[in-house]
């Protein structure tokens, strides 16, 4: 094999080496950029269930203590 041939060889290798790991940088930014864009995702929903759950509460309480005042008036009226 010639020298120039070798040469050739050699910065055809060095240039497809560079080439892939470009590709592989890309995607490893893609990657990144969906891990973050998950756990946004993930926190989100975690505060909307937070908030759904605070509204569920505070509407059960609400209407036990009406149920509790209901049935106190009831109890009150029948002893009367």
């Amino acid at each position: 094999m010639k020298f120039g041939s070798l040469r050739k060889a050699i910065f055809s290798s060095v240039l497809l080496g560079l080439l892939a790991t470009a590709g592989v940088a890309q995607d490893d930014q893609s990657t990144k950029q969906d891990m973050k864009d998950a756990a946004h995702s993930t926190g989100q929903a975690t505060k909307n269930t937070g908030h759904k759950v605070k509204r569920g509460t505070k509407k059960a309480a609400h209407k036990t203590a009406h149920g509790a005042k209901k049935t106190a008036q009831k109890a009150e009226d029948k002893t009367q």
